[in-house]
């Protein structure tokens, strides 16, 4: 005769604790996910996770380079007449964000608002004045000082 160490119902809360505890530990082991940036032209979109973040905090000096000269993973085909809407998380807008062109950062200031619309002529000249087809647009959160986030995108121009 063997006796029962656990009941029915006591075996069935054991077990599914048990998977609440091995569900949690698993959890624990994501990563987070970094904020996303969107650009939209008409009804095409594209988003990006990071390149480079470091959960908020400033990216280590030696890096920056080697972030800001990463290649994109994400193409948006626009025309010269095309409006380009940039979209960053808001945790993105409440430190600031800029844009940099082909690695070199094109506005002074940072940007405080998610949302935003650019013409997509202003990012096919380059800087002596002739026309490209495509172009590194990378947006930077930042606080004016401190890199704290790097996402890439190229804009080519619809022929």
């Amino acid at each position: 005769m063997t006796v029962a160490f656990f009941t029915g119902s006591r075996r069935r809360a054991a077990v599914a604790l048990g998977a609440v505890a091995a569900g949690l530990l698993s959890l624990s082991a994501c990563d987070k996910p970094t904020p996303l940036a969107t650009l939209t032209v008409g009804t095409d979109s594209v988003h990006s996770e990071a390149s480079c973040y470091n959960d908020g905090d400033a990216i280590k000096e030696s890096q920056v380079q080697q972030c800001l000269n990463k290649k994109p993973e994400k193409t948006l085909t626009v025309s010269m007449d095309d409006k380009i809407r940039f979209g960053v998380d808001p945790e993105i807008a409440e430190k600031g964000w800029t844009i940099f062109l082909g690695g070199q950062q094109a506005e002074p200031e940072p940007y405080k608002k998610t949302y935003r619309t650019i013409p997509a002529s202003a990012f096919f000249s380059s800087q002596t004045g002739e026309s490209t087809d495509k172009s590194q647009v990378t947006i930077v959160e930042t606080d004016g000082k401190k890199l704290t986030g790097i996402w890439h995108f190229e804009l080519k121009k619809d022929s």
